[in-house]
This record gives structure tokens, sequence and C-alpha cells, in this order.
């Protein structure tokens, strides 16, 4: 196994509801397949299980509160320039959410060919 050290990374967080759309289709499925064709390193979406927003109302998954629009946050981490481009891609989606970006510092781990992938990015990048 090899680590390559990446420290120009970003996280994104995409911060929406359970409940959003985008042409008919939930939004995070539709965010998630744009992020995919845009060639990022990978997406993961988590749902909440308990918060509020900014409207103040409790969002839960318990059976004496049953929400039926929990929050959904979709999380990326790749390099800042393709996180930019996908800010740009995925914003006008977003009707009522949140996105944050914060710096990151990733230690790829896996085989020299896996690896020779992420340092030819960072060689292309400067």
């Amino acid at each position: 196994m090899v680590e390559v050290e990446h420290w120009n990374t970003l996280r994104l967080r995409i911060y929406i509801g359970e409940n959003d759309r985008w042409e008919g289709k939930p939004l995070y499925k539709v965010i998630v397949e744009k992020l995919l064709e845009m060639g990022m390193a990978g997406a993961t979406v988590y749902r909440g299980i308990y918060g509020f927003g900014k409207k103040s109302r409790i969002h839960s998954t318990d059976v004496m509160r049953l929400s039926t629009d929990l929050p959904i946050i979709i999380e990326v981490i790749d390099r800042g320039y393709k996180i930019e481009k996908a800010i740009c891609a995925i914003k006008p989606m977003i009707k009522d959410g949140m996105i944050t970006v914060e710096p990151t510092i990733v230690v790829w781990v896996g085989t020299k060919e896996e690896m020779k992938k992420f340092e030819d990015d960072a060689v292309r990048e400067l």
C-alpha cells in the first residue's frame, strides 16, 4: 500500500431536505448523479435522524414525531477546482438549503496504480 497526502483538497457539504425535488426526482439523487457525471472523486449521502434548520422545526425519525422531510447531507471531497465547478453546477438546483466548503487534508491509501491517478492530477493542477 502507498499513501499520498493531498493538501489542496476541500470538503463540500450540501444540506437539503429529503423531500426536495428537481424535475420530479429526489434532489439528493440528482446531485449525486451530477457529481458522478462531473468525475468527482466520490460522494456520500447522509440522512439525519434528528435535527432542526433555519425554520427551527424539529425533524426526527421518532415514531411520536415522524417527520416527512428529514435532513439530508451530501458530502464530497475533491480538489479545490473540481469543488468550485460542482458548486456552480449544483447551486441552481437548490431552492432551500445550505452549502459549506472547508479545507481538508486527504491521505489516499491504495495500490501504486490507484495512487498514480491522484499524483498525475496533482501535477496537472499546478
